[in-house]
């Protein structure tokens, strides 16, 4: 099969597909390493009416048989986190509700997925959140809902406390508050600039390292409370030192979309558990590499991801925030869902040469599971954009 496609330096070349189709099955080992799939959120493009205000309109049948689909192959998930565009096109009630409708169907599903959901600030407007109990009773109320769903709480950073520009006390202060009110251990969230520029100084510090410092006097406070962090910042080797420096008992939960591999497999003393967006749109890959690492098989491991790295950091390239419009492509590649139409229309904050090259490098990797669906669809796209 081949099809025109446009390059990055403005030309349209001929590709004509060549890898071998990586299928989707159940998990045939117990996993030595914890692993969640940051899942999109589908559209109900002929009920949406107000694409850039209000509530958007979700395909809850399709959303969640894409949950199903990560749970068949052994993936836990990480509920209405950013992949799902929380404050970027989600608000907090179409979270809230996708939370219960998610964690409704894990109860049911055989194998009894892990869930944890993301619990923020977002229902509130910035200017009423100018103060630690403002903050702390909006978290709080988000918290309740997802405990009282089933799930486990991710703290996500939230735009309000970096707006806050408290030092690292303040930070303790609320932190405090949030990881004692809650009923079982939470997962702390650390999220670059990269992903949301108006996180940074989160923890209470403009320096990484002096960020870094703050986050884990609070781990070591609250150990007993804390079942991990997932950090986000696109740098290896800062992610491996800050493991090094953990409590027993407290994992590191890599969102490295760039160097995860790596992370997994660990150094020999440590290594860290995955929560990462690109899982969702490599599912098959990842839970057939995890397969292989608790048989001991680190080459199959590496021969199944090292193909999807490439991918990846096309997908999470910068604008690192942007990248939601690669996961939801590469579900609508893959049957998923029936269009390519995202929430507040992110579907175009992307351009064409980057679905392009998504698409070479997810079929270089194995990612296409049905090649002719992929080819139809893709070749929908590009005559959109004007290219036969």
């Amino acid at each position: 099969m081949t099809l025109t496609l446009p390059t990055y330096d403005n030309g349209l070349t001929p590709y004509q597909l060549t890898g071998t189709p990586l299928q989707p099955r159940a998990p045939k080992s117990a996993w030595t390493r914890t692993a969640f799939a940051a899942a999109h959120v589908v559209s109900d493009p002929l009920a949406e009416r107000d694409p850039w205000q209000g509530r958007p309109a979700v395909d809850w049948e399709n959303t969640l048989r894409f949950r199903h689909g990560l749970w068949d192959q052994g993936l836990g998930l990480a509920e209405a986190m950013d992949t799902a565009q929380r404050g970027m096109g989600v608000d907090w009630l179409t979270a809230k509700e996708l939370i219960e409708r998610t964690m409704a169907e894990a109860k049911a599903h055989p194998l009894k997925p892990r869930v944890a959901c993301g619990a923020g600030t977002d229902q509130m407007a910035a200017e009423d959140l100018n103060s630690e109990d403002a903050i702390v009773a909006a978290y709080s109320e988000q918290m309740e809902a997802i405990e009282a769903a089933g799930g486990q709480v991710i703290l996500m950073a939230s735009r309000a406390m970096a707006a806050l520009k408290g030092d690292p006390e303040v930070y303790a202060r609320v932190y405090d508050r949030l990881i004692s009110q809650a009923t079982g251990p939470v997962i702390l969230h650390w999220l670059g600039d990269m992903f949301d520029p108006a996180l940074t100084g989160y923890w209470g510090a403009a320096d990484l390292d002096a960020a870094a410092d703050s986050v884990l006097s609070i781990i070591e406070t609250h150990a007993a409370k804390i079942d991990g962090i997932k950090i986000s910042l696109l740098e290896q080797s800062r992610e491996e030192a800050f493991r090094a420096r953990l409590p027993d008992g407290v994992r590191l939960y890599t969102g490295d979309d760039f160097n995860y591999a790596a992370l997994i497999e660990g150094d020999g003393c440590h290594y860290s558990h995955a929560l990462l967006g690109i899982f969702a749109a490599i599912a098959p890959a990842a839970a057939q590499a995890l397969d292989a690492l608790a048989e001991g098989d680190t080459a199959t491991f590496h021969a199944l991801l090292e193909p999807t790295v490439p991918l990846s950091r096309e997908i999470f390239k910068a604008p690192t925030q942007f990248y939601k419009a690669g996961i939801a492509f590469l579900a609508w590649l893959n049957g998923w869902q029936s269009h390519f139409i995202m929430p507040a229309g992110f579907q175009s904050a992307r351009e064409i040469t980057h679905y392009a090259e998504v698409f070479r490098l997810a079929d270089r990797a194995g990612q296409l599971r049905d090649p002719e669906l992929a080819v139809s669809r893709m070749r929908q796209l590009l005559q959109l954009h004007g290219i036969e």
